[in-house]
Order: structure tokens, then C-alpha cells, then sequence
């Protein structure tokens, strides 16, 4: 999965923000996880997992206010 651009994460809905952050949360458990047993395979893309994250919580955020 390739790092989003936030021009394309202010088009989406609301809802689909939601589901997309509900994934990325899942994806960051399981990098966590694999890093712990010592299968993490790309260690940068836990990074690259909670700037996404980041990203999404502040459009949202940015919407609440507006």
C-alpha cells in the first residue's frame, strides 16, 4: 500500500475516512505484533502506518471545526 496524498484523503467521506482509519489502526496491531516476534519484514512501514493515521485524525479534526 502506497503512502496516500492528502489531497486524495480531503475527498473522501466521512465514513470512508472512518473505515480507512479502522484499517490502518488494524494494520499498525499487526506490524506491531510481527515486530515483536521478530517477523517484521519492512520496518518503515509502521512509520509510514501512523503519519496515515495522523493524517486522517487531523482532516477529521479540521472538519469537526469547520
Amino acid at each position: 500500500m502506497a503512502r496516500t496524498k492528502v489531497k486524495d484523503i480531503r475527498e473522501c467521506s466521512a465514513d470512508e475516512l472512518s473505515v480507512r482509519l479502522r484499517d490502518l489502526k488494524q494494520e499498525a496491531l499487526n506490524l506491531r505484533l510481527q515486530q515483536a516476534t521478530g517477523q517484521l519484514e519492512n520496518p518503515a512501514r509502521s512509520r509510514i502506518v501512523r503519519r496515515e493515521v495522523a493524517r486522517i485524525l487531523t482532516i477529521l479534526s479540521d472538519r469537526k471545526r469547520a
